[in-house]
């Protein structure tokens, strides 16, 4: 009797695509570095603000959305021609665990700014919900893709301010997270990987790919990709325990808050405005905030609307009031 081999035993025979794992590899060392600016910041080795806008922003972003492609490019290779429902469930487990792990440890850390839907609760999410797509044409999951990209600039409403709908991500208010992934736009970076990498099997393309045999310097980036869940969950702990180890021995120059803020409010201002501007416009809110205990709330946390629509018309007057002055001599 001939016993035909299960969907399990012919993908484990399936060569494994090195280059897929190397690509991760590189995300995960870029992501590392990202977090490594952040604990800087965190520390005060670096400007308040600093890897929230400009080019960390963008960094960040690229790193995610290249992190997630790849989730959606595996999801296809493993499961493409028959779901392994064993490896599955399992795989599946051991992210929502290490989600859940994260949650319970930034909750407990940093309760203001805990992450409730982070890029490991985005990847348990798109890893059960991108199934449904495995069978549709990856032209169709491509515009799939960009729907849910754009979704956001279209569907914002108040309904979705709800904690408990805030993980869909269209929210008009922004949550207070050290990593916010929600579906909305970033379901859109999965199905992206999926669309292309469902083009590429029907075109033969991974069979190429896993006949190159890259040199030895791929190794590391290789190791790390094929093991990015226990790097993920590793490495921002190891990170953020040597420059705590460092600042004990070496720490950071002492700042005051009005200078935190200062530095926080010009980093911010410049993604949109000039550094004269900027200048004029934050002493203006510091200034302003001051004359209250605005301030003081703000660095304590306060998401209170009535504070929030204060420091909105604060920065309505800083503004008008900025442009009304003439850029010569300064500030009047």
């Amino acid at each position: 009797m001939t016993m035909q081999p299960t969907t399990d035993q012919v993908q484990a025979q399936t060569p494994r695509v090195q280059v897929i794992d190397i690509a991760r590899g590189a995300a995960l060392i870029a992501m590392a570095i990202y977090h490594f600016a952040w604990d800087l910041e965190f520390f005060g080795y670096a400007d308040p603000g600093m890897t929230a806008f400009g080019g960390w922003k963008l960094f960040a972003r690229s790193i995610a959305s290249s992190f997630l492609f790849l989730v959606g490019v595996s999801l296809v290779l493993a499961h493409a021609k028959g779901i392994r429902w064993r490896g599955f469930w399992k795989r599946l487990a051991m992210v929502v665990a290490a989600a859940a792990v994260i949650t319970g440890a930034t909750w407990y850390a940093m309760p203001d700014t805990f992450i409730f839907f982070g890029i490991l609760h985005q990847i348990a999410f798109a890893s059960v919900v991108g199934l449904v797509f495995l069978r549709l044409p990856p032209l169709l999951t491509l515009v799939a893709a960009a729907l849910v990209i754009v979704a956001p600039s279209y569907l914002r409403n108040d309904v979705f301010n709800h904690p408990a709908l805030l993980w869909v991500g269209l929210n008009t208010v922004a949550p207070r997270s050290n990593d916010f992934v929600p579906v909305f736009p970033w379901f859109g970076a999965v199905l992206a990987g999926m669309g292309l990498a469902g083009l590429a099997l029907k075109a033969g393309l991974f069979e190429r790919l896993a006949r190159l045999k890259p040199g030895i310097w791929s190794k590391p980036l290789g190791f790390f990709g094929r093991h990015s869940l226990a790097f993920y969950l590793i490495h921002q702990p190891v990170l953020i325990s040597l420059v705590w180890a460092w600042a004990q021995f070496f720490p950071a120059p002492v700042e005051t808050r009005e200078v935190g803020f200062l530095k926080s409010c010009q980093v911010s201002c410049q993604q949109s405005r000039d550094t004269e501007f900027c200048s004029r416009y934050c002493v203006c809110m510091l200034d302003e905030l001051q004359k209250d205990d605005s301030l003081d709330r703000l660095y304590a946390s306060d998401k209170s609307p009535e504070l929030k629509a204060h420091v909105g018309d604060t920065a309505a007057m800083c503004s008008a009031s900025t442009d009304s002055q003439t850029p010569v001599g300064g500030a009047q």
